[in-house]
């Protein structure tokens, strides 16, 4: 399975929910691949923000080699699931669709809410990763039958 983490810089969210999935994926033994894009191109080639690296390593997951990615139209033949972190990052994804099996793909990682921004917000990061961890553990779990 081939899965695609989306948030709008590729830094701080879709990052963690990279990291987390893939270290749980690793753990249970599937064979998965994991990445991470975004829908801005502002942190094209950048590591992830210095805080979701020092969250996720305070968990015992190591994203730090992680680099931002722009999602490109290409990306819907690449991925069997993409996972976007809010409304916007779906809007802006499912508009570059180019076919309706495209849009199918798409659908917000928490499936009727959304993961807030933690960008400004230093205090956010914690509960961000622990939102994160929890619906990654959910999705495999969702996927696979697998208890995490």
């Amino acid at each position: 399975m081939k899965i695609l983490m989306v948030c709008l810089g590729n830094i701080c969210r879709s990052p963690l929910a990279h990291g987390i999935l893939a270290h749980y994926a690793a753990q249970h033994n599937l064979n998965w691949q994991v990445e991470s894009a975004g829908t801005g191109s502002w942190h094209v080639g950048e590591a992830p923000d210095r805080r979701s690296i020092a969250v996720a390593r305070k968990y015992g997951v190591d994203i730090s080699q992680q680099r931002a990615r722009h999602f490109r139209p290409d990306f819907f033949d690449r991925y069997d699931r993409i996972f976007v972190m809010d409304r916007q990052n779906y809007k802006d994804v499912v508009r570059l669709a180019q076919h309706p099996d495209h849009i199918q793909k798409v659908s917000l990682f928490l499936e009727d809410d959304i993961v807030p921004d933690p960008y400004y917000d230093d205090t956010l990061f914690e509960p961000v990763y622990k939102m994160i961890e929890r619906r990654c553990k959910e999705l495999i779990q969702e996927l696979t039958s697998v208890k995490v």
